[in-house]
This record gives C-alpha cells, structure tokens and sequence, in this order.
C-alpha cells in the first residue's frame, strides 16, 4: 500500500472515530478530513470537490423545498387527518402511522417527512392515551422502510445513484430498488406491529416536562363552506386537543358555554379557546379555522409569509390602559394579536376588547422582521418567534400535492431524470406560491449537504489511491469468492458502519471497496450496489445512524438501549432478506 493510500485509509478511520466518539458536528469532522487530504496533496481539488456538483447531492437538496412545500400548504394534514382517526389499541396506532408513512415515504425525503409528522403524531398519542415511545420509532422506522422503495426515498439512494451513475453511466430505474425495498418494508411493518407493543417502552416525551405554563385565550371562527361545518366538535378533531380547553362558542350573539362533544358547527361559529403556545400553533393549521379578527387580513404582508412571535407587554408601552381595538395594535405595530396571556387567567372578552396590562404575553401574527424592528425597543421586554408556526394555506394543499404526483410520473416513465423533474417541480411550486423563496432557502439543510459532498471527495481518495483495492482483497481473504458470502459481507460492513457513522458517508466510503471486490472477480456491480443501498438506508439499531431515529429520540422520551432491542432483530432481518432476494433480481454476472 502507498503512502497516500495509507493516509486515505488513515483519514477515513479517523473520520469514523471522530463521528463515533466525540460530538464535533459530522460536517466539521467531514470537512476537516477532506481538506487534510487535498492539502497533503493526496487527492487533486477537482476530485475532493467534485462530489458537491453530483446529481445525487443536487437531488437530495432539492427535495428539501418540495417536502417543505407539502409542509406549508398543510398537504400533510390533507393525507393525515382523516388516516389516523382514533383508537386506543397500541397496534392499530402503529399500524395506521405505519402504513400511510410508508407510502409517503417512497416518494418524499425522509428528514422532513419525519419533521412534519413529528407534532403530529404527538397531539394524537396524547388525545388517544397511548404513550409517545410506543409511536415514534415506528414513525422513524416507517419512513426508513418506504423509503427503499424507490431511488427519491432517502438521500442514501440518491447518493449511491449518483456514484453509479459516474462509474457507469447508468444509475437505478425509479422503481428498480422496489424488488427488494417492498418484500422489506411489507417484513417490517409486520415485525414492529407484531412486536413493538413488547419491545417498545412506555415513557412520556421528554419534551413534555417543558410544557409551556402559559395559557392564551384565542378566538377562532369556523370558515363557511369548509369541511368543519355541520360537523361536531367531536368529529371536528377539537375536542381532544393537548393543552387546549373550547371554554365556548358565539353563534351570532349567543353564547354556548362549556359546549358538549356532540355540539354541531355552523359557519361563522366563534370559538373561543384557552390553551398554551405550541396547542394555539397546531389550532393554527386545522383546515377550516381562521383567527376571528378580520385584522388578519389587513396586514401587508402575505399570510404564508408571516409566523407567529411572542411579546411580553413592557410597563413603557403606549397602548397600556387601551383595548387592543382601540389602540389600533394592526397599524401601530404591523401585527395581528391573535392571543393573550395574562398569569395563568381565563379572559372572557373577544381578542379586540381586551385590555392590555404590564406583563401581558402577546401572541402576534406578523412578518418575522418584527423581531429585529421591536427587539430594542421599550414598548417589548421579551420577543421571540414560535417555530413552524407560518399559517398554512390548505386552499393549495392539492395543488403541491399535484406537482408531485406529476415529478414522481416524469421520472418513473423516464421522460425527465429526477434531478430535471424534481427542479421542474421546485420551479411549478414558487410559481404556484406554494413555497417562497425565503422558505426554499432556509429549508436546504446544508450540514446534510456538506456531510454528503465531503464524504464523496473521502471516497474517491480510497479509489484514486487504490487502498480501495487493497482493502477488498483483504476484505476477500476473509469472506472468500463465493458471490453470496462476499454480497452478504458487503451488506453486513455498511450496516455496521451506518449504526456506527452516518448513512451516506458508510454509503460513499464502501461504494469503491465494493466495486473493487466486484472488479477483482469479475462480477456484475449491480448487486453490490443495491446491496449498499440497502444497508445504508436501513438503520434501525442505533439513534445515530439515521437521522429520522435521532430525530424521535426526545420525543420519544427514548434511551439509548432502547433502539437495540427493538432494532438489532429488524436489521438482521433485513440482511437476511435482501441476501436472498438480490441475486435473484440482479444476476452476479454480466
């Protein structure tokens, strides 16, 4: 072995040690070791950067913006609502979150599928008595499962498409994963439903014990024509909301206290609620609610443009002692009140009569510049802005959920590559207004990103130096030359890897071993790629090899041990299975 394959090998190793064993953020680790190896001269610039121009990288990126254009226009909440419905039997909860995100899953990106859901999921175990751990590592694991059905699923697919693509000039067909991606997630679901009730544990959210003490009063009015009208409360979906408590309802001048679960909706109800911040968030997305002031609609700035902010009312303000209507809060401030706090007290008049004092907890609807215009100023001691709280625009649910299905078509039919279709897609969402431009940047998350593109350049440094090739013969000298003993020796080192590291770069780091073991005995690559691809994407055993599983984790309310109980007997079952099913698709021989 040369001297710079030694230092490949050596970086490499010191990579994964550091992604293992210290907390230095992956990209950093990523980074820092590609630049050693473009400095000490042992790979040229243009390859170490060239994995951030791959289509893969480019691809996973992009679908950054379409998830968050489903996020924004409530599109999730269109599939979701009515799927889950209620129950309190744990394996009928983990069916139904299982097998809708499965689905979704195929054709979205998993870290922003499990984002979305995550809230979700936590308001329904709560309205239905079921403890959060029993829900969300099925939720992690459903969006890992699906996504090895297709080539958009994870970024782990994309990524080895794109590295096939370039040793090739071939990559996946859209579906072509399926043959093995469906018969594992099909084993999946029915392994965790079978057996998650036992081996997941019953513990609360850890984020629960942070429950935000303060209580709004918010009054919302039921839109005509939606959805909601001649519903009951009930079948509305509001009666069982976490920390949100409906004290009445005006129906043109009368009021209805305390109303029952069977009380029936009419248009322009006024619903008065009193409930915390992050349950006045989610009452902000139910289709067919708007804030009651028609205030909300006189602000100049469009709605899917704005979020919600916390003010703390300081003794200096110049609308203490004026109801909110006659201070004109909307013109003063260029925001909305669409909530009061006031130490823990229940407030009986509507949003606009409402007093303000020293201390009252203003809940606004404005443009996220309010902050930096208001933060130094006396009128506020305390701003800050709610996250995920931008009000969805549920009359464009459909419409992105369009431009998908029409992306997924383009590409499954091959008229377009993924990377054109999913660029196309982007362009038809800002046209559509489904996303914005400031919504498309900040949803590009760009540590996934760098991880990717440096572990790209640290994989070609093992190719270009041949410690690839050095490695797979040691690697042969151990597992043999039979075809299945070397695909299940390939599969089972990613796997540990990704437990170990991270998804991609365990992807990207053995792609050259494996085609170099491939080379050496004249094999078809196919199947090692579909076996890396695989492994990769299905990390189930540990919350750090994938990110959707770190992503439960406080939720969840989990341990560490937690995830091996229930995860090390799926990942081996996922081994087994796609050992046999791959050379039965994918012929070792060219």
């Amino acid at each position: 072995m040369t001297f710079a394959a030694i230092l490949a090998v050596a970086v490499a190793v010191g990579c994964l040690a550091f992604l293992m064993f210290t907390k230095i953020s992956p990209e950093v680790v990523m980074m820092a070791g590609l630049t050693f190896l473009v400095v000490s001269g042992v790979i040229p610039i243009k390859d170490a950067v060239a994995g951030f121009s791959n289509e893969g990288l480019l691809t996973v990126g992009v679908m950054f913006i379409i998830a968050a254009g489903l996020r924004d226009t409530g599109a999730m909440e269109l599939f979701s609502v009515k799927l889950f419905g209620r129950t309190n039997s744990v394996r009928k909860a983990q069916a139904r979150i299982m097998a809708p995100i499965i689905a979704l899953s195929g054709f979205l990106n998993n870290t922003p599928l499990v984002a979305a859901f995550i809230p979700a999921i936590s308001d329904w175990s709560k309205k239905n008595g079921i403890s959060p751990s029993k829900l969300m590592i099925p939720l992690s694991y459903a969006a890992i499962l699906g996504g090895t059905i297709t080539i958009i699923g994870t970024s782990t697919n994309l990524v080895v498409n794109g590295l096939l693509t370039s040793e090739t000039g071939s990559g996946f067909g859209f579906f072509e994963i399926a043959w093995v991606g469906v018969p594992c997630a099909a084993a999946g679901f029915l392994y965790v439903v079978a057996f998650g009730k036992w081996l997941l544990p019953g513990r609360k959210s850890a984020i629960e014990a942070f429950s935000n003490p303060k209580e709004y009063t918010i009054e919302m009015i039921v839109e005509p024509a939606s959805s909601l009208v001649n519903t009951t409360i009930e079948a509305a979906g509001l009666r069982h909301l976490p920390g949100l408590f409906l004290i009445e309802i005006d129906r043109k001048g009368n009021i209805i206290a305390a109303p029952t679960p069977d009380e029936i909706l009419l248009e322009n109800d006024r619903l008065i609620f009193s409930g915390v911040t992050e349950s006045v968030v989610d009452l902000q997305k139910i289709k067919g609610l708007t804030p009651s002031t028609d205030q909300i609609f006189k602000l100049n700035t469009p709605r899917q443009d704005r979020c919600l902010i916390e003010a703390v009312v300081s003794g200096r303000n110049p609308l203490i002692g004026k109801t909110i209507k006659e201070g004109e809060f909307r013109s003063v401030y260029n925001a909305v009140v669409i909530g009061v706090a006031r130490d823990g007290e229940r407030l009986k008049e509507k949003i606009g009569d409402i007093e303000l004092k020293i201390a009252d907890t203003l809940l606004l609807e404005t443009h996220d510049s309010f902050i930096s215009r208001y933060r130094n100023t006396r009128d506020f001691l305390l701003i800050r802005q709610i996250e995920d709280s931008s009000p969805r625009d549920h009359k464009k649910g459909w419409v992105t959920w369009s431009i998908l299905l029409s992306m997924i078509l383009l590409a499954s039919f091959e008229v377009l590559n993924i990377l054109t279709a999913a660029l196309l897609a982007v362009g038809a969402m800002l046209i559509t207004k489904c996303v914005n431009a400031n919504t498309a940047r900040r949803s590009i998350e760009l540590q996934v990103l760098i991880v990717i593109g440096a572990s790209f350049g640290i994989g070609k440094a093992l190719e270009l130096t041949g410690a690839a090739g050095v490695i797979s013969k040691s690697f042969l000298s151990i597992v043999g030359d039979n075809p299945i003993f070397v695909l299940a020796g390939v599969y089972l080192l990613t796997m540990i890897m990704t437990e170990m590291i991270t998804n991609n770069a365990a992807a990207i780091i053995m792609f050259p071993i494996a085609i170099a073991t491939a080379h050496q005995l004249g094999l078809n690559f196919m199947p090692f790629a579909i076996a890396i691809t695989m492994a990769a994407s299905a990390s189930f055993s540990t919350p750090i090899g994938y990110q959707t599983n770190l992503m439960v984790y406080g939720p969840g309310g989990y341990k560490f041990n937690d995830y091996f109980k229930i995860g090390i007997p799926l990942n081996l079952m996922m081994w087994i299975i796609s050992v046999i099913i791959i050379p039965q698709v994918w012929s070792f021989y060219k």
